[in-house]
């Protein structure tokens, strides 16, 4: 594939901590649209340093709409999306390269490596996820607190992994799982149940889901082998499912209460 027929496309705010290590591994496109919702620390200044990338400013609304927005920016027939603290592996841009898609083609899914602080985990609870797509007939939905795209055609794996890796302050971290929190409860309570994966109908139980993710974090995925980064991913699994636990626990006894 001729990368030149790739635009990436990023959402950012106030990602100064990650933004530099992201358009790093991005010398080789020839545009890069960012659609940011208000940065204040400096993201806005190193982004502008870079004359390839192309700012478009627009107040946050959801994640959904956010895409769906910067998909109308892009003026080639693909789109890598991705976050503002993802790092593409040098064997990911290589196979851009090798890339040939045939008319039925419609994306690729890339597996993620999570890092802690830079440090590489030997596994993880974040899915693959679909990043390099055509970008006639795509669209995004939300899903709880995350964003799905809708495409027509094949989807298939990518060898190339990318990385996760979030070094923002562990406050942003955590005010940021309040809402997800929130709306991740409220997608799982007007969800017809059937349509719930076994994973997510355990979450909406409540109390098992905090108790289970910390020993499968551990020990199935072999965080308690990554010393303290893997301590320290296990606990924020833990906090995030007794976060949404809360949140479930809260809104049934207050609608019990009325």
């Amino acid at each position: 594939m001729d990368r030149d027929t790739i635009t990436p496309l990023l959402i950012t705010f106030n990602e100064i901590q990650n933004i530099e290590r992201t358009l790093a591994k991005l010398d080789w496109a020839r545009r890069i649209v960012v659609i940011d919702s208000g940065s204040t620390d400096g993201t806005l200044d190193l982004l502008g340093r870079n004359p390839r990338v192309e700012i478009v400013h627009r107040p946050f609304d959801s994640f959904a709409e956010q895409c769906n927005f910067g998909l109308t920016k892009i003026r080639t027939a693909w789109v890598l999306s991705l976050d503002a603290d993802y790092e593409l592996s040098d064997a990911f841009v290589s196979e851009l390269a090798r890339l040939q898609p045939e008319p039925r083609d419609a994306g690729y899914k890339a597996a993620f490596v999570y890092r802690i602080h830079g440090r590489p985990l030997r596994g993880t609870l974040y899915p693959p996820r679909t990043v390099l797509y055509r970008v006639e007939g795509a669209h995004y939905e939300n899903e709880g607190h995350g964003h799905r795209i809708r495409l027509q055609g094949r989807i298939s794996a990518l060898a190339g992994a990318i990385y996760h890796d979030d070094r923002k302050p562990l406050s942003r971290w955590l005010g940021s799982q309040l809402k997800y929190a929130a709306r991740e409860a409220q997608h799982l309570l007007e969800s017809p149940r059937e349509r719930l994966g076994r994973a997510d109908k355990i979450r909406l139980l409540g109390w098992p889901a905090p108790i289970l993710v910390l020993g499968y974090v551990l020990f199935a995925k072999g965080a308690v082998l990554d010393g303290k980064a893997g301590w320290f991913y296990a606990f924020q699994r833990l906090l995030a499912e007794v976060l949404l636990a809360l949140e479930l626990l809260d809104r049934r006894l207050s609608g019990a209460a009325k």
